[in-house]
């Protein structure tokens, strides 16, 4: 998560474009070290928001509306005192520091005309939001640092303002060849590290960037590189410093594996996904929702995901157990032998025999019998006979508890697929009822049934066919057996657990790049999502049959083609439900 110099140019430039010339209308502070400040200008009325969170530190642009405390803190107070319809004059960026300076004038209370700025300092656990006099004085902060707490700087009232230099770093935006060739051509570490340890604002993943647009390897130890290949990285590194001074952003956000994995506001080719937004503070707050999202529906299914586990676990042993007693039972068929052929010889056994040599006419070999002496032929024959009737009936009783101990386990592995694809608390809702329903989780006697608005994903392909994919097992079932018709087409990946994918046909043929690019959801939203290829089974739903009594989602089928699919679905446009 790079929020760093570059990210910080681009909110203050969308920030001097927004709100220059407008004025503060109300100051709010909703959290402890968080401000969100409702500015009016050009007929507009905009919110800016300003978070010193030590582990979340935010500046941008945004909609939505929290809930302030019924008594406003200390420092809120004293920003309307200061601030209440106060004209922003301009917000400024010092070199590429993570530093936004906000420029006011205002009215104090005799009607004078007067400046003050207020800093946002985006340095992580020592980010603070500090207010400033004409005079460079700290007037207040949402942060007190006292001199106990920080010997390189304190942030109190009456203090003077002054940003620490405590890391000797370089500003990008003043550079020049001479002094990069030396500044970085001096470290003793590989070349990224040296670019982004030289220069304030830029972070790793743009050092990397850097190196690998220039075509030389980020790993290489600074010293072992020549001057071309330095010089090869200085003339990438001066071109995006300069776009940074032109203001020529490209805000985008990065995903793996539908996940987003990072964001800039420049462009990153190291990154294959990505999502444009016209906007750096759009995509914050896109980010940031999608992050918490994620997090948050990982919290809530992590209940559901240890009874699915130890379901798991559970069923696994008792699998393995069956299989091995199954495997004990296959010497049933011996025992038969042993005792028709002691029918068949017994007259030669005499008395003390311990074994008997017999031809087996079944195979034309010999084979030797064991013998109890304290039997008769007659009756080791019997012992033989009971032993083979017991391995029989144990495993005629074990063929169908193997089966249906299988079944299960496959079951259970659809839910753990299901729980890594749900997306909103709505589709743990529909997985939690499914659990209940199969007996894993206790019911709680008669309970009003909550309504769920969960829905299967629908993506629109090639040609504008649209494409249906199940999030879960009761989705899979109503998507192949009441939603989809007979004659659109139906996928999943080949013995793997995964969700049911349907194309609508409406009647038409489907292209080629339809069938791959079902194929493709069919791939990714399976449990072999992180292979290269998936083998993907296609047929028209009227041949996918649901035998009776079958847990949700198992479908069975007769008629079908196959193929070879990569799990890669970027290109595909996902509807919102």
């Amino acid at each position: 998560m790079a929020f760093d110099g570059i990210t910080v140019a681009a909110v203050t430039e969308e920030l001097n474009q927004t709100l220059v010339g407008g004025r503060i209308y109300k100051i709010a502070q909703p959290e402890s070290d968080e401000l969100i400040l409702t500015i009016k200008n050009n007929g507009s009325q905009y919110k800016l928001l300003l978070s010193a969170d030590a582990s979340l530190p935010l500046v941008y642009l945004t909609q939505v509306n929290k809930i302030s405390p019924m008594t406003a803190p200390n420092f809120c107070m004293l920003l309307r005192k200061h601030l209440q319809n106060a004209k922003i004059l301009g917000f400024e960026q010092p070199g590429l520091e993570r530093i936004i300076r906000i420029n006011l004038e205002h009215n104090n209370e005799l009607g004078d005309l007067c400046h003050k700025v207020l800093i946002i300092e985006i340095m992580g656990k020592h980010s603070n939001i500090i207010l400033i006099d004409e005079n460079n004085v700290i007037v207040d902060s949402i942060k007190h640092i006292s001199g106990m707490v920080s010997s390189v700087r304190e942030v109190l009232p009456g203090k003077p303002y002054f940003v620490a230099s405590t890391q000797d770093k370089a500003n990008p935006l003043l550079a020049l060849r001479e002094d990069f060739l030396s500044l970085v051509g001096e470290r003793n570490m590989s070349l990224f590290q040296a670019i982004y340890g030289c220069y304030t604002g830029i972070s790793p993943m743009i050092a990397m960037e850097i190196c690998e647009k220039a075509k030389v390897n980020p790993q290489q130890d600074v010293r072992s590189l020549g001057t071309a290949e330095l010089d090869a990285v200085w003339q990438v590194f001066s071109r995006i410093m300069l776009s940074v001074k032109k203001a020529k952003f490209t805000p985008c956000i990065f995903y793996e594996n539908d996940v987003p994995k990072d964001f800039s506001a420049i462009e990153v080719e190291s990154y294959k996904s990505e999502k444009y937004f016209e906007s750096i503070s759009t995509l914050l707050y896109q980010y940031y929702a999608e992050k918490n999202l994620i997090v948050r529906i990982r919290q809530r299914s992590s209940d559901l995901r240890r009874v699915v586990q130890t379901a798991l676990e559970r069923t696994s042993k008792k699998y393995d157990l069956q299989r091995k007693q199954l495997e004990d039972t296959k010497k049933r068929e011996q025992y038969r032998i042993y005792g028709e052929l002691l029918n068949t010889y017994g007259y030669s056994i005499n008395s003390g025999d311990k074994t008997l040599e017999a031809l087996n006419y079944y195979t034309n070999e010999m084979v030797t019998i064991p013998l109890d002496i304290t039997l008769t032929p007659t009756e080791n024959a019997r012992k033989y006979f009971d032993k083979y009737n017991k391995l029989k009936r144990t495993f005629e009783a074990l063929s169908t508890l193997t089966d249906e101990t299988k079944a299960e386990l496959e079951h259970l592995e659809t839910i753990a697929t299901s729980l890594d694809i749900a997306r909103k608390e709505d589709d743990l809702l529909q997985i939690k009822e499914e659990l209940t329903d199969c007996g894993y989780i206790k019911s709680k006697g008669k309970t009003k049934k909550v309504k769920i608005h969960s829905r299967p994903f629908h993506y629109v392909g090639s040609k504008e066919f649209h494409i249906y994919v199940g999030k879960n097992n009761y989705q899979n079932d109503e998507l192949t057996f009441k939603f989809a018709n007979g004659g659109d087409w139906w996928f999943h990946a080949k013995n793997i657990p995964g969700s049911h994918v349907v194309v609508r046909t409406e009647g038409r043929e489907l292209p080629d790049c339809v069938y791959e690019e079902a194929a493709a959801l069919a791939a990714y939203y399976s449990k072999a999502k992180d292979q290269d290829k998936v083998e993907i089974d296609y047929t028209e739903r009227k041949n996918v049959k649901k035998p009776a009594g079958a847990t949700p989602g198992f479908v069975v089928y007769y008629t079908n083609f196959s193929m070879m699919a990569e799990p890669k679905i970027e290109h595909l446009t996902l509807l919102e439900d």
